[in-house]
């Protein structure tokens, strides 16, 4: 088996690899072994392709780590799960007071407490949501 279709090879399982893992080391290194596969098929000897493929796997680090990590440090725009309730408007079902409460949030009911201990909350008020405890919505009531 000639060296290029060897090298062809080697990259496409290390592409099809990348797909499952998304790790994009291995996406590097499967571009590095096509890059190689090429210089296999116009002749360079097996040292010049082992050059090759060193060359262009730490090029590929080196370009796409600075941009991956640029890509971690940003800060998550939008919230979700329970983070995304926090903030929201939710419509009080049952009298929310220290020991007991139900509100509803964005369609789904709640069991609720407030933030202040000594607050009493009617049914039909409109509250907002502090954060969220466990299972317990912890409200303040508008005005």
């Amino acid at each position: 088996m000639e060296l290029w279709l060897i090298w062809l090879i080697v990259g496409l399982v290390l592409a099809i690899a990348e797909i499952f893992t998304l790790t994009a080391a291995l996406g590097i290194l499967g571009a590095a072994a096509i890059i190689t596969a090429g210089t296999a098929a116009i002749g360079l000897p097996l040292p010049g392709q082992l050059v090759v493929f060193s060359v262009v796997s730490a090029a590929g680090v080196v370009l796409v780590r600075p941009w991956a990590r640029r890509l971690m440090l940003q800060p998550r725009l939008e919230r979700f799960g329970v983070d995304a309730l926090i903030g929201a408007s939710a419509y009080v079902l049952h009298e929310v007071n220290d020991h007991e409460g139900m509100v509803r949030i964005r369609g789904e009911d709640w069991t609720a407490r407030p933030y202040d201990g000594s607050l009493v909350i009617p049914a039909g008020s409109t509250v907002d949501v502090l954060h969220i405890d466990g299972s317990t919505a912890v409200v303040y009531p508008r005005e």
